[in-house]
């Protein structure tokens, strides 16, 4: 591209970022504020590229707060960025720097990052008010990646996206880099889009539904300073919940290093995914950017629009910082709503994406004051978006300044993760007191917390382990969490885990220990499957993977959070566990109702939709009951919306350290019960293959092991 040769013409202010015309390239860019903008064209994306600067005039090239110009001639590949010149006035909130190469908002993809150290480019200015950081008259154009105009065709093959109901879904939580990075993957093409491809026929084996990542929009993993004191090596941003590009997916998880090739490897994923059945869901981390608090770098959203892109204190100086990260985005201001809205279009429209995954979402709840809000615009917006129906919408409900809606979060139809589910499953299976209450409740759709508002069970996200804690082997393995690697002295990271190591801190030898942590984690996998709402499982818990007690490893880009795919032998009974319970769960209805227990007969044929029952047969007195229960499933009907019917059911959970004979109810109509799924049994026992399963003799009685889940199918 010759620079000397680029002719700037008025240009249309939509749509918003750089769009590709027939003759050249339309820019478009929100700033209210700025006094003047520059569009800055690079001739290749090296640090020494020559540039040239073009000039909007505000009175041919803005409309409203809108600044926008057609450039003939050029085509994808292009590079820019942007400068935006206005008033400096922390004390007003403005922190505008003609000297800082801004990225637009709305860019596809950026050029490489290797190279930015995102700490080096704070304007470090130790003379300044306060200590602020956010202005020096240094230039960083040498520093920044550059934005790169996209080609959006792509042959989809016919491809859309999936949008399977959510009762009907598995999803698989995992982190693109860390499912294939380790050498034993035998992977191709390593820590890539690519990579994830090479890993559909595992998955497709598994049996999930859809697959969930953790953030994929562009971040800079050098963003962390801090050090491995065990190792001396610098630790990274490794999850990536620290988004400089909401529309770009990250050009390092791309084997395609040409300009934009991210795009096109990023779409290839998803095709394939979608071939074989299988969904894309994002993590999506609106609330805060990688910009920090004042004392952070400046390289779009600050330099651009300050006071609108975030909220901010009542000294307009500092942020409100309901994120923990040290700023929080405006979500419900009417600009950044339709920024928001613009985001998941596109991803949905252009990328084929099925669903999201807010991360924080009660910020957006919030206000422009920070309050929570009875009906935040943002939320209901996404909820009745027409383009976005299908699509699925999951709130992490909660905030670190102190919101928790889990079970009220607004909007309507959203799904929340249900942390509730996960430390009351956790709390029974160690064999906390007086626990059974709430895991009859959790495993019967948390009616508690979704019920009053219209939503269904499947709203409820069940879960036991995320990437955030520890993995399931670790839980049964840590009763504390071991974080020291990530140079914060052991202080990051939650300290109530509801863990606990069977009589030894780590991994043990002591074979006895050894089978209670097996039985312990395949009692989370079955009670996980069989509980009525969306089941998520962290990836690689179906083979065992281990963080070594580290219940944070956002920053370990190493062996501590790349997937050891070794256990796939070692474990494979445990896969085997993991892989029937998911196709069990899957063939029967009767865990996947659209609707809530009612406690009565549904059906008219005399037996309650569900019933519970001592280990005796009676009725529990929930006041004394502490580690038994059983349960019974009608099974007629249990899909009302194809009116179809299921097996019975009848389920034993022994969370004692004894063996407890149970009673068990009687049958109708000449069937008999089967056992299906027997935790305490060694494999292949634990659980037998559909058609497979065993007459019991007698009918009226079972012995369960200590520490183990039953369950009883009617044939």
């Amino acid at each position: 591209m010759n620079l000397k040769y680029l002719v700037l013409d008025e240009g249309s202010p939509l749509p918003l970022g750089a769009t590709l015309t027939e003759h050249g390239v339309n820019f478009s860019l929100f700033s209210r504020h700025a006094t003047s903008v520059v569009l800055v064209m690079f001739e290749h994306a090296g640090p020494k590229s020559p540039f040239i600067e073009l000039f909007l005039d505000p009175k041919k090239n803005r409309t409203g707060d809108i600044w926008h110009c057609f450039i003939q001639g050029i085509g994808a590949g292009a590079l820019y960025l942007y400068r935006a010149d206005g008033p400096y006035l922390p004390e007003k909130g403005m922190r505008y720097n003609v000297h800082k190469a801004l990225i637009d908002p709305y860019a596809r993809a950026l050029s490489d990052l290797s190279n930015w150290d995102i700490n080096a480019a704070k304007a470090y200015n130790p003379e300044g008010p306060y200590s602020d950081l956010s202005f020096s008259y240094k230039d960083d154009i040498e520093l920044n990646p550059r934005c790169i105009v996209i080609n959006n065709d792509f042959d989809w093959q016919g491809d859309k996206p999936l949008n399977y109901p959510l009762r009907n879904s598995i999803l698989y939580e995992a982190h693109v880099r860390g499912v294939t990075y380790n050498k034993n993957a035998k992977i191709k093409y390593p820590g890539t889009y690519r990579g994830m491809i090479e890993m559909i026929p595992y998955l497709k084996d598994l049996g999930i539904t859809s697959l969930e990542l953790l953030p994929i929009h562009e971040f800079n993993e050098k963003e962390n300073d801090k050090i491995n004191p065990r190792t001396g090596e610098r630790l990274f941003n490794y999850w990536g919940y620290s988004t400089i590009a909401f529309f770009a997916p990250k050009g390092s998880y791309a084997f395609d290093k040409t300009p934009g090739g991210q795009v096109n490897e990023f779409k290839e994923m998803v095709r394939e995914f979608h071939k074989a059945g299988i969904e894309i869901i994002l993590d999506i981390v609106f609330n805060h950017t990688a910009e920090g608090n004042e004392r952070g770098p400046t390289f779009s959203f600050r330099g651009l629009d300050n006071t609108i892109y975030y909220m901010l204190d009542g000294n307009k100086r500092y942020y409100k910082n309901y994120s923990g990260c040290g700023n929080t985005v405006n979500c419900n201001h009417p600009a950044i709503r339709s920024f928001i809205l613009d985001c998941l279009h596109y991803w949905v429209v252009e990328m084929h994406v099925d669903g999201f995954r807010f991360d924080l979402g009660a910020i957006l709840g919030r206000d422009q004051q920070g309050h929570l809000m009875e009906n935040p615009p943002v939320l209901e917006q996404i909820a009745e978006d027409p383009v976005l129906r299908n699509t699925k919408i999951i709130a992490e409900a909660w905030d670190a300044g102190g919101a928790y809606q889990v079970g009220s979060f607004p909007g309507g139809r959203w799904a929340e993760w249900n942390d509730r589910y996960r430390d009351d499953v956790r709390k029974f299976w160690r064999g906390d007191k007086h626990e059974v209450r709430h895991l009859t409740t959790r495993i019967s759709g948390s009616s508690d917390l979704y019920l009053r508002d219209g939503r269904k069970p499947f709203h409820s996200i069940n879960f036991v382990t995320s990437h955030d804690g520890f993995t399931l082997r670790d839980l049964v393995s840590y009763e504390h969490k071991h974080n020291e690697e990530n140079g914060e002295e052991n202080r990051d990271g939650s300290n109530v885990n509801y863990s606990s190591n069977y009589g030894f801190e780590g991994p043990s030898t002591n074979q006895i220990i050894e089978s209670v942590r097996e039985r312990q984690t395949k009692n989370f996998f079955a009670t996980l499957m069989i509980s009525l709402g969306t089941p998520m499982i962290l990836g690689g818990d179906e083979i065992g993977r281990t963080q070594y007690g580290n219940n944070n490893a956002y920053c370990q880009d190493n062996e501590i959070s790349w997937y050891d795919w070794s256990l796939l032998e070692t474990n494979a009974d445990l896969y085997r566990f993991a892989k029937e319970m998911i196709a069990f769960r899957l063939r029967h209805q009767a865990f996947m109702r659209p609707e809530f227990f009612t406690g009565k007969d549904g059906n008219y044929n005399a037996i309650p939709d569900i019933s519970w029952f001592d280990h005796e047969g009676n009725h529990p007195n929930w006041d004394d009951i502490d580690t038994l229960v059983a349960l019974r499933l009608d099974g007629s009907k249990a899909d009302i919306l194809s009116d179809r019917d299921d097996n019975d059911f009848f389920i034993m959970f022994n969370a004692s350290t004894k063996m407890i004979p149970f009673k068990i109810s009687s049958l109708f109509d000449g069937k008999k019960w089967y056992r299906a799924i027997d935790t305490g049994m060694n494999s292949p026992d634990d659980i037998m293959p559909n058609g497979h399963e065993i007459m019991l003799d007698p009918q009226d009685s079972y012995l369960v092991k200590a520490r183990s889940v039953v369950v009883l199918i009617s044939k």
